[in-house]
């Protein structure tokens, strides 16, 4: 295998770094199979609910694909616990941190903040604050967290729901994670498109 001569990066020169980036694409090109990948290990994370992180997560989508949400909204709803493998006090950042190059700012914004609106059903339980979302009062994307985590998020532990599998969704994955990243025109900073549920 073909390696680069530098041992520091700064040491690195035109010829290294034109054989990495190939090598850098090709792998940033399997990023959606690796979620997929992890999202399969939430079966083996935080026990106690009725049905495992995975369970959550498949359900949670679900639920939105049945509301007639678009695709950003679906596969945000099957990531948005991904971070609860690697960092379970920073779960929402961690998940928002990976769709923010691929989806719209307003489903990013809504992952981030979930933690802080979920807190609304359990937060005086656990001497939490359960009006922690009171701090974005206001934010034009508010009322979809409060959606996101009513419809999809907190109603999405039932052993019972006719949960759709993850193969059902990987295409839906790997259409999001095959876009170019940060494309202005998915992004859509500042834009609000309406949480519609059919």
């Amino acid at each position: 295998m073909q390696q680069v001569k530098f041992t520091a990066m700064k040491d690195g020169d035109k010829e290294d770094y034109d054989l990495l980036h190939p090598l850098e694409v090709e792998y940033a090109s399997g990023t959606a199979d690796r979620l997929l990948t992890a999202l399969v290990s939430l079966d083996e994370s935080l026990s106690g609910y009725q049905i495992t992180r995975l369970g959550h997560s498949l359900q949670s989508a679900t639920r939105a694909e049945r509301d007639g949400a678009d695709t950003d909204w679906i596969v945000s709803a099957l990531l948005h616990d991904i971070g609860d493998i690697f960092a379970p006090y920073n779960h929402d950042e961690y998940a928002a941190t990976i769709l923010k190059p691929f989806v719209r700012e307003q489903c990013t914004w809504v992952v981030e903040k979930h933690g802080d609106f979920q807190m609304l059903y359990y937060g005086h339980h656990v001497g939490g604050d359960r009006h922690k979302r009171d701090q974005w009062a206001g934010h034009p994307y508010f009322d979809d967290c409060a959606v996101f985590c009513e419809r999809w998020d907190q109603a999405s532990f039932d052993p019972d729901y006719d949960t759709q599998p993850i193969a059902h969704f990987a295409d839906r994955v790997r259409e999001v994670f095959a876009r170019q990243p940060y494309d202005p025109s998915v992004i859509r900073v500042g834009e609000r498109e309406p949480l519609v549920i059919g």
